[in-house]
């Protein structure tokens, strides 16, 4: 406490009193150390306790001193925000890496059971992966491997559709997967989807295209695609035909009614316009 004289002698300085010496020096120090502390390590941050003192400094000072130490602490809180945004990320990052070592844990414990022909057992593991970050950009490598070890796990049980489902999510996250095309190929094969007309989606022939645009010198796509094209006309053909057979009935029920049949019809095509002409012939 600083006594204040009621006659104080011009001769006389009047001391400084000790304990605001005391008191600044402290603050000082402290601002300085904590300042230090934060510049060599970004991973502390300043505990409840170390501000709490550094407001009773403040208040013990007088006036002036006061408003000096308000930037000082302004300082300290940039710092501490800084460290904690920093750190923050740190730990983000460590959170990502360990959801994809388990992640990978899984598949590898999948592709275990899957070389033990335990199928069923494998999708579960590949699904678990898949579920641990569905929306993480960086797991999406490793997600499409993982849908696609599943189609492979539907194709070995015979389910087929399934198959293609889990392709397409493989080809999703990555365009290029070549194995996941040939499998999808493979499964569309079996379903005999020759042509796209018939299910409106990505084929066996538009998948083998797709294959060699990517790697020309695939020649087991080549000769699947030789070997495909001709069973896609076919198929086609098949389906006009059936098409027709229905169309004709339909008109024949139509037309009975009035004595007549769709034999009574004749079209004729134009070979210069390529269109048809009904002719009435009983």
């Amino acid at each position: 406490m600083v006594v204040i004289e009621p006659v104080p002698s011009p001769d006389i300085q009047p001391k400084p009193s000790k304990s605001t010496n005391a008191g600044l020096a402290p603050a000082v120090g402290g601002d300085k150390a904590t300042a230090a502390g934060y510049a060599s390590d970004g991973y502390e941050t300043a505990s409840e306790t170390e501000v709490g003192d550094d407001d009773a400094v403040a208040d013990n000072t007088n006036k002036p001193h006061a408003v000096e130490s308000e930037p000082r602490l302004e300082e300290v809180s940039a710092v501490v925000s800084k460290d904690q945004t920093f750190e923050d990320a740190l730990n983000d990052e460590e959170l990502k890496q360990k959801i994809l070592a388990q992640m990978n844990e899984a598949k590898v414990e999948g592709n275990k059971l899957f070389g033990d022909g335990m199928y069923e057992e494998a999708l579960l593991k590949y699904d678990y992966a898949i579920q641990l970050a569905p929306e993480m950009s960086s797991s999406s490598e490793i997600r499409s491997i993982c849908h696609n070890n599943r189609a492979t796990c539907f194709f070995k049980l015979g389910k087929y559709e399934d198959t293609v489902k889990e392709c397409t999510k493989a080809l999703e996250l990555n365009p290029s997967y070549m194995k996941a095309l040939i499998r999808r190929g493979e499964a569309h094969e079996k379903l005999e989807n020759y042509d796209e007309a018939i299910t409106g989606e990505y084929t066996v022939e538009v998948n083998m295209k797709k294959i060699l645009e990517l790697d020309p010198s695939n020649y087991q796509s080549r000769r699947t695609l030789v070997r495909l094209e001709p069973l896609a006309i076919e198929k086609r053909e098949k389906m006009k035909e059936e098409m027709m057979g229905k169309l004709k009935d339909m008109g024949n029920t139509i037309l009975g009614k009035f004595g007549m049949s769709v034999d009574n019809f004749k079209a004729v095509k134009d070979p210069n316009t390529g269109s048809y002409s009904i002719s009435f012939q009983r």
